[in-house]
């Protein structure tokens, strides 16, 4: 009796405790679906511009759309995909223009941490200043600090301050860290480094691969599209995931490789819902995102950091739970509900109360407990929380960015190609279709028949060489045809008019999207690029939008990813991350003119000091759609070919001084190689006017 009620005991024990944590999964959920379905009864009005805008984007008529009995044409006119797509193109220039992504990274204007430049302070008439200059070119061995007269220390510094300031130069100029002064040299031997610049163009271009390695090309069109069409891209990231490269061994096995990097992805906007009080990222409390997984997508939650296996594997034993909204069913042209094998999983990033932490048994830090509320990201499904922990990220962030193709500042969704021209295409319709059934009548006589005329029974069908009897009546009564008025030409006019006004409200006039027969000032070079330029106006504010809602905050986010999670010395500084889209929309013609004009006016001797040389010929380079790391070099390295190169220029031996024979031998001559006598020496110099051998010299006369 003891044993069975101790058993009894246990049970109630683990009843409770499973009641207890069911409770604790419950109170999870609840939060995240309440703040789900804030979000998605917020943007409903906008989910009604999105199917209208992705109709007249595939030519379908929606269900407001209601047709006379007298209206045979259903013709949709897709202007609206013309202006999309030209919208799209634009922007993906802009993105990929340059065969990059318009991103760089520059060191502030006053850098902390990081010297902006430092300098060797050597004597260039001394024997020993080549050797310093190769020490800082090469790898050398290391040598220990040295501390003397020279070297330049701000107050209250040591040399090793001085050299932890040097960021991923230190190595490299640490045999030479004795004569290491800060600040630009003064002289024109002085080598001078910019340990700011090179920390910052090392982090640009880690930045780079690292979007090229993510396929990061692929999401950023799906974004761009959804942009145009909607009037908002989403993207999401960076976040670290396993990149497979193929391998095969020695012996033929596959034996990949795997490497982990950071990678951002789209996000479509019908599966992002975020704070419906928020009119930017910047104020958005949270988000939720929602999947459409698979089982096998499911399960690949379990490889993932921080998932609870036992959770996803309960929330794929209650089976499917996934059900289709109504845009879905829209937008598949399918009003049936069909059986899904997927399952609906919610993905929340935003701040949670630290009571709920607490209760689910989430370790908080000791410099957040003392906070009301903090960042967390929580994936829910089925009923069951997968994963429920603290915001990795530092800084924090919510790693969402919603970039608007039109600001709209009393909404977080902004205004895209196929809204702005909705009207318009309206118009355009109903013009169209007017003048098709006005030239289905007009094209065909109208037949009136006066039967009592007529002998009766005859078949009044009409076709060439017709026979009609007649039993009365004067001639040409009995029969005769009415020709409808054609007036398709006006309906035309106003399908037109209508194409103008679509031009207007969305700033993107048929010229610039391949309408031929312009006429005008666009007939020549000059006029229509005039008017590419007026019409760039528009997509300037497009761009400055993708610059300072995408390119900025995601490059931050990257800079920050690399800082936390695979530090650099190299690159470890004061840096900004400038977005440069606005500056691809500038023809590379018209910038390559403007720089070379600058270079003639710095090449007068008085402001030539003034001019920052290696900045004008990478900007050369960029605007010829060159790799300016590729084809330019540093001021350091310019200075050292500079050296090399005066070996080459040293002065030809004249034809008189010969050329040195062998050893204890005088000079001699050497034949002439031009096929015009022996006097020009034999390493290819061109004879010059009024010498023997001269293609251009008249005949002399032999003996």
């Amino acid at each position: 009796m003891a044993e069975e009620m101790f058993e009894t005991d246990d049970v109630i024990a683990a009843e409770k405790a499973d009641d207890k944590l069911l409770e604790k999964k419950s109170s999870v959920i609840q939060f995240v679906e309440d703040r789900y379905k804030r979000a998605e009864d917020a943007r409903h009005a906008d989910e009604q511009r999105w199917l209208k805008a992705y109709r007249n984007y595939r030519g379908i008529y929606g269900s407001d759309v209601q047709f006379t009995d007298t209206e045979k044409s259903r013709i949709f006119v897709k202007v609206t995909k013309t202006k999309t797509l030209a919208a799209y193109g634009q922007i993906v220039d802009v993105l990929f223009g340059n065969n990059k992504f318009p991103l760089s990274v520059n060191p502030s204007v006053l850098p902390d941490g990081v010297a902006e430049s430092v300098h060797i302070n050597i004597d260039p008439n001394a024997a020993q200043a080549g050797e310093a200059l190769s020490a800082v070119t090469q790898d050398p061995a290391p040598k220990p600090y040295l501390i003397d007269g020279d070297t330049s220390l701000q107050p209250g510094e040591t040399l090793v301050d001085l050299q932890s300031r040097l960021s991923g130069m230190s190595d490299k100029l640490q045999p030479v860290s004795e004569k290491i002064v800060e600040g630009d040299g003064t002289t024109a031997s002085t080598v001078t480094f910019h340990p700011a610049m090179v920390a910052a163009k090392k982090m640009e271009k880690k930045i780079h691969d690292q979007l090229q390695e993510s396929g990061a090309s692929t999401h950023l069109r799906s974004m761009a599209f959804e942009m145009a069409l909607m009037g908002t891209g989403v993207m999401k990231g960076p976040f670290a995931v396993d990149k497979e490269y193929p391998n095969w061994g020695e012996e033929g096995e596959y034996d990949p490789l795997v490497k982990t990097v950071p990678e951002c992805s789209h996000v479509s906007v019908w599966d992002f819902y975020p704070d419906p009080e928020a009119k930017s990222m910047t104020d958005a409390e949270y988000t939720v995102q929602r999947h459409k997984m698979s089982r096998t997508q499911l399960r690949g939650l379990k490889t993932r950091p921080y998932f609870m296996d036992d959770s996803v594997q309960l929330a794929i034993d209650k089976g499917p739970d996934y059900v289709q909204k109504y845009w879905e069913m829209t937008m598949e042209d399918d009003d049936t509900q069909p059986t899904s094998e997927r399952w609906e999983v919610l993905e929340f990033w935003g701040f949670v109360d630290t009571d709920l932490l607490e209760e689910h048994g989430v370790d908080i830090p000791k410099e957040l407990k003392d906070l009301d509320e903090v960042n967390c990201n929580v994936w829910a499904c089925n009923g069951e929380v997968l994963r429920f922990v603290l915001n990795p990220f530092k800084p924090t962030r919510i790693p969402y960015y919603a970039v608007p193709y039109e600001h709209n500042p009393y909404s977080f969704f902004g205004v895209g190609i196929a809204e702005n021209m909705d009207d318009t295409q309206t118009l355009m319709n109903g013009f169209m279709r007017m003048a098709i059934d006005n030239a289905a009548l007009s094209g065909n006589l109208i037949i009136e028949v006066d039967e009592t005329n007529l002998v009766p029974g005859q078949d009044l069908s009409v076709y060439p060489g017709k026979v009609f009897r007649r039993q009365g009546g004067a001639m040409g009564q009995a029969i005769f045809g009415t020709k409808f008025p054609n007036v398709a030409s006006e309906n035309m006019q106003l399908f037109d008019k209508a194409r103008v006004l679509a031009d207007e409200s969305t700033g993107f006039p048929s010229f610039a999207h391949g309408q031929t027969g312009v006429s005008g000032v666009g007939r020549t070079a000059s006029g229509i690029s005039m008017l590419m330029s007026a019409a760039n106006g528009s997509i300037r504010t497009v761009v400055k939008n993708v610059d300072d809602y995408l390119i900025r905050p995601l490059g931050k986010a990257f800079f920050a990813f690399n800082m936390q999670f695979d530090f650099d010395e190299g690159i470890r500084g004061d840096l900004e991350v400038h977005a440069s889209g606005t500056e691809s929309l500038m023809a590379n013609e018209v910038r390559s003119q403007r720089l070379m004009q600058f270079l003639q006016v710095a090449q007068n001797p008085v402001l030539a000091p003034f001019a920052k040389m290696d900045y004008i010929i990478r900007e050369i380079a960029k605007s010829m759609d060159l790799d300016p790391d590729k084809v330019t070099n540093s001021m350091g390295d310019a200075a050292i070919q500079a050296e090399i190169l005066k070996g080459f220029q040293a002065p030809a031996p004249t034809p008189e001084q010969g050329v040195a024979g062998p050893e204890g031998q005088g000079p001699q001559d050497v034949a002439d190689t031009s096929g015009g006598g022996g006097s020009q020496i034999g390493m290819g110099t061109a004879p010059t006017p009024g010498e023997q051998g001269f293609t251009g010299n008249a005949p002399q006369a032999v003996g």
